[in-house]
């Protein structure tokens, strides 16, 4: 056997990690999968693997179907269990407002995971080759990324298995003649309309004019990034925990503690909230993480942003991320009969009685003279331009300002229930009463309004 042969399938065998024998290979039909396929099926028995090929059909091209077909022959020849699905992924970019490449890859993905999960599958392995890896490092560049994105595809992630990436396409190709494979081209790896393909097809050769090294020296430089971003994981996973303040309502940070980290540190801490809540990164560019960093370090104590699949805001000194942006609270303005009661939006109860003596207010319970009061009362949401006179304080106070002096972040705000007789507001319920309608032993009636 050749020199070419002998290094892919050695290459395999030594990425190959201990204990996982359950392999998902994803086959297109290309020289490389095809010959990924192949190594693996060799090596099948010295290694004790046990291998199933899944093919997905993006209908993009018309001849996509001969190429499952292909997929199908082929596994059955070499008597690998084939899974074959559709999905159509021109549709999808458009509902997603995604480019094919990414709708495709996203498909793809998704995919993979629930076959994995359905087989109980201990790895996918993924067809790409080091030609690849440095077309993605280039990729990222050209789109804005990063150090961590300089690290490039690993070798090993989780599920996903490249154990291919330390070989050629040259090397592949080679192999595949060697052992008379066949294989399916698919025109639209030609197509320049694809980022991918005019970096592959004119990038990557001018630069390699320019320095015959180049693929070598980019090599190198990944293997050095991946060390060092090694090291900068260690320190998230030890750092993260402590930064932590709630999970209840998507992911929150203390905004103190990640001002206290290096900057280089400060900007992983960010990326990984971001990893942990989204599920991945997928669209997560440098400039969102540079816009997350820039919320941080704002002088508004309150603002958020939209990213592709995430949302991220500035509460006072909380940074809080979610997959979407919080629902608005619901406006209302409902009626409250002394006695009665009235149900919030929220669920919570605005519960009325009348008592003859006070009996002591708390942060949930106030007291006002019924005599003072104008029946019946109300109960709404606050609305901007809301004043009140809170008691033990000459003159009024916007509410608004009230709000931001109690720090209270806009999505609480609007759950905080105003109560009024007539125009005059009473009480902000759970928070401040005014200074109107104070009970006293000596009032002849004592509305007595609870939040339940």
């Amino acid at each position: 056997m050749s020199i070419q042969a002998v290094d892919i399938e050695r290459s395999i065998s030594e990425a190959l990690p201990a204990n996982q024998r359950k392999i998902l290979v994803a086959v297109s039909g290309g020289v490389d999968s095809v010959v990924l396929l192949h190594a693996l099926g060799r090596l099948a028995g010295p290694h004790g693997l046990e291998l199933h090929a899944v093919h997905l059909d993006h209908q993009i091209r018309p001849r996509s179907s001969e190429d499952a077909a292909f997929v199908e022959r082929l596994c059955a020849a070499q008597g690998v269990p084939c899974w074959l699905e559709r999905c159509p992924v021109p549709r999808l970019a458009q509902e997603q407002k995604l480019s094919l490449e990414m709708a495709g890859r996203q498909a793809r993905r998704e995919l993979f995971r629930a076959l994995a999960v359905r087989l109980n599958a201990d790895l996918v392995a993924l067809a790409h080759h080091r030609d690849d890896q440095i077309e993605t490092l280039l990729l990222r560049l050209v789109r804005g990324t990063g150090q961590s994105g300089m690290v490039g595809m690993a070798p090993c992630k989780g599920l996903w298995w490249r154990p291919l990436l330390g070989c050629s396409r040259q090397q592949i190709v080679t192999y595949a003649q060697q052992h008379g494979l066949s294989w399916v081209e698919d025109e639209s790896n030609r197509d320049p309309a694809y980022l991918r393909n005019r970096l592959r097809h004119e990038l990557v050769p001018l630069l390699q004019e320019l320095n015959p090294r180049f693929v070598e020296r980019t090599e190198s430089l990944i293997r050095q990034c991946r060390v060092e971003e090694d090291f900068w994981q260690q320190q998230v996973a030890l750092t993260f925990p402590t930064l932590v303040v709630g999970r209840v309502d998507g992911l929150r940070l203390s905004r103190p503690g990640l001002l206290a980290q290096h900057p280089a540190l400060q900007l992983r801490l960010l990326r990984e909230a971001l990893r942990q809540e989204r599920g991945d990164l997928q669209q997560i560019e440098n400039v969102h993480l540079e816009a997350v960093a820039a919320l941080l370090s704002g002088t508004r104590s309150q603002a958020q942003l939209d990213l592709p699949g995430g949302w991220v805001a500035r509460r006072y000194e909380i940074i809080w991320f979610r997959r979407v942006a919080p629902a608005p609270a619901l406006a209302y303005n409902e009626t409250l009969s002394v006695p009665g009661r009235v149900e919030l939006p929220d669920g919570r109860v605005l519960q009325a009685s009348v008592v003859t003596d006070p009996q002591g207010e708390t942060a949930g319970c106030a007291e006002f003279d019924l005599a003072e009061l104008d029946l019946p009362l109300r109960v709404r949401s606050w609305q901007y331009g809301d004043r009140f006179e809170p008691q033990g304080m000459a003159g009024s106070k916007k509410l608004k300002r009230f709000f931001a002096d109690n720090h209270l972040e806009l999505e609480e705000r609007g759950r905080v229930p105003i109560l009024l007789s007539g125009e005059r507001i009473l009480w902000l319920v759970g928070w401040r009463r005014s200074r109107h309608g104070v009970a006293s032993p000596c009032n002849s009636g004592i509305a007595r309004i609870e939040l339940v």
